[in-house]
């Protein structure tokens, strides 16, 4: 009886093929119902080789180390409740030097001024109803301002409880502010049918009142030039609003 170095393989034929590791010569072959089979694992195989030779076999249990797989599941982004049912005129406002000439490029359209928080209850409670509003009322724009990225600019423009709105109206600049809940939604109703109404000025918007301009670049929030040049555009808004037309377009002091 002979013992020689074997190695083994399986083939798709359910075939065992040992075969000698010292001169690469094959030994024998032995067919199995389930190369698989936990029934041979651990056991002893005698078979005889093709020189006549006894040949030990012990097999071992196929390796069987857990296979990972990784793979990427992307899922859609969730909608803040500030992001969602949001309409066209309504335009989050990143920066306060776009707010500034956001007022001052309205025109003589309303513009409502939103200061909220993603963490204050009722802004998130007011907020469908502002969508349905703004939906309503598409004419007028809405302006948005996250009160926790733009606290300086919040300040500045004494934005000290929440939700808070402010009407903008052309030449008028600023025609109201208050803070609203679905409770006193009726004030906010109310401000939007007294200043919504169609009308046709020949001033230019107004926007933010000086004081708020001098603050805000004093915060370097706005550049210098901005300012002097909003400024200026005030003062013009503020001399121009002293006079209407008349019959014959004579311009008469008002």
């Amino acid at each position: 009886m002979s013992c020689l170095p074997a190695a083994f393989s399986v083939s798709s034929s359910s075939s065992l093929i040992v075969s000698n590791r010292e001169k690469g010569s094959s030994i024998g072959g032995l067919k199995l119902r389930n190369p698989n089979s936990k029934e041979i694992w651990g056991n002893t195989l005698d078979f005889t080789d093709q020189r006549g030779f006894i040949t030990n076999w012990s097999n071992k249990a196929p390796n069987l180390d857990p296979v990972y797989a990784q793979g990427a599941i992307s899922f859609p982004k969730a909608q803040k409740w500030w992001e969602k049912s949001l309409q066209p005129n309504v335009i989050e406002i990143e920066s306060a030097q776009e707010l500034v000439e956001g007022l001052r490029n309205a025109g003589d359209r309303l513009v409502v001024l939103n200061f909220f928080s993603p963490g204050c209850g009722g802004c998130k409670a007011l907020h469908p109803k502002i969508c349905q509003l703004a939906e309503s009322n598409p004419n007028t724009i809405f302006l948005t301002v996250n009160y926790e990225e733009h606290k300086p600019m919040c300040y500045a423009l004494h934005v000290h409880v929440l939700p808070f709105f402010r009407f903008y109206r052309g030449a008028d600049g600023n025609v109201c502010s208050f803070s609203c809940t679905n409770a006193t939604i009726k004030k906010f109703k109310d401000a939007l049918a007294k200043y919504g109404k169609e009308r046709c000025s020949l001033a230019p918007a107004k926007g933010l009142e000086e004081k708020e301009l001098v603050a805000l670049a004093s915060m370097d929030l706005i550049s210098k030039d901005l300012e002097v040049r909003e400024m200026a555009g005030a003062a013009k808004s503020t001399l121009f609003s002293k006079v209407e037309l008349k019959e014959g377009n004579a311009m008469v002091a008002a």
